[in-house]
């Protein structure tokens, strides 16, 4: 049968099959590496140890890169980031009393990031007639005076800046002032504001109410004319105004403090007369402690040579220091606070005037004056600070 013959056939030892292999013949790439060797992708190769090459801007060994800031100074220099350098002591010259020099901390007000530190060069000199200062020049309501009111002549010439009344007196006297074309000689006359007064062939007319305050410092005496040469307070206020303006009350020459100027005699009068007795507040600092028991005499009263004093309030200034005392007083007498501890042993170093009448040196420097407000005189007028 066929099928068996197949069989049969299928028996026969088979020869083994031959593998043919197709081989392909690969391109040859030009550039190529050889077996070993890393290629590179576009970035030199690597040179050889030993073959390292030497660039020119590389730091060496044991420099320091730097990286875009400025290189670190050595030991012993100081960088100055943008500042002038120091002086060293006994080079050069010391800077003068205002001068930034840069270093060390800013001398005016808190540093201001960015913007240069220190006072401007071209700062403006002090205007006095700026908006806004207390030395500009105020002129005051004149309301309450009476313009049909009679006026003694004496108190005329004493307003208009001429001299004093006790001056005016004697001028009136001599025969030098006229009235209306009339020599007055008679004293205690009286004449309207609107009358024309002659001193000298020279016209007379009132001057306008200035009020200065001052902080007065040490070593000037109070007054308008010293006979013995020294220092007066009206050094101090003479480019103020031109009116002729005199001190309200006295401080002794080494006290200091609040004190008011003006060429307001009725104002004058009134806050320096004893039968209004006007508020003084004191600063007061001594030798060596006050005691409790000194203090409770001094608050209970003293007998003095010139009589009974009682002091409205006195307490300690300060905390801990007991040398430092606040007194608040109403006597006008004569060196009145100096007298009182001196009657209890103690010695006076420094005497300060902290308030009159209500007005205080707030913002105001020593030797240094400014015009009363508008409030200010009203309060003054009214007697607000009694």
């Amino acid at each position: 049968m066929e099928r068996k013959d197949n069989i049969q056939d299928s028996n026969e030892p088979k020869q083994p099959r031959q593998r043919v292999r197709i081989t392909t013949a690969r391109p040859s790439y030009v550039g190529r590496p050889q077996y070993g060797e890393r290629p590179q992708y576009g970035r030199p190769q690597r040179p050889q140890y030993g073959e390292r090459p030497q660039r020119s801007d590389r730091p060496q060994y044991g420099e320091r890169p730097q990286y875009g800031r400025p290189q670190r100074p050595q030991y012993g220099e100081r960088p100055q980031y943008g500042r002038p350098q120091r002086p060293q002591y006994g080079q050069g010259q010391r800077p003068q009393h205002g001068e930034h020099t840069g270093y060390g901390r800013p001398q005016y007000g808190k540093p201001s990031y960015g913007k240069p530190q220190g006072r401007p060069q071209n700062r403006q000199a002090y205007d006095p007639q700026a908006k806004y200062s207390m030395k500009k020049r105020i002129e005051y309501n004149e309301s309450h005076i009476d313009p049909n009111a009679p006026i003694r002549l004496n108190k005329f010439l004493a307003n208009a800046g001429v001299c004093s009344r006790r001056e005016a007196d004697d001028f009136i006297h001599a025969g030098v002032v006229t009235v209306n074309g009339e020599i007055v000689t008679e004293l205690g006359t009286k004449i309207m504001r609107s009358d024309v007064v002659m001193f000298h062939d020279q016209p007379v007319t009132l001057e306008k109410k200035v009020y200065v305050l001052l902080n007065k410092p040490k070593d000037y005496v109070t007054t308008s004319d010293d006979p013995q040469q020294r220092k007066t307070v009206m050094d101090l206020v003479k480019n103020a105004c031109p009116e002729r303006i005199y001190p309200v009350g006295r401080l002794d020459r080494n006290t200091t403090g609040v004190l008011l100027l003006t060429n307001d005699g009725d104002m004058a009068a009134k806050l320096t007369h004893p039968r209004f007795l006007k508020k003084k507040v004191y600063h007061v600092v001594l030798d060596k402690n006050v005691t409790l028991h000194d203090m409770q005499q001094i608050a209970d009263g003293l007998e003095l040579e010139d009589g009974p004093i009682k002091v409205d309030a006195v307490e300690y200034a300060h905390q801990t220091d007991k040398k430092q005392v606040g007194i608040e007083i109403h006597s006008g007498k004569n060196r009145i606070v100096r007298r009182i501890f001196e009657s209890l042993g103690y010695r006076v170093i420094k005497l300060d005037r902290v308030q009159f009448c209500g007005l205080t040196k707030k913002n105001l420097r020593r030797g240094d004056w400014r015009f009363l407000t508008e409030k200010e005189v009203d309060m003054l007028r009214m007697g607000a600070f009694e």
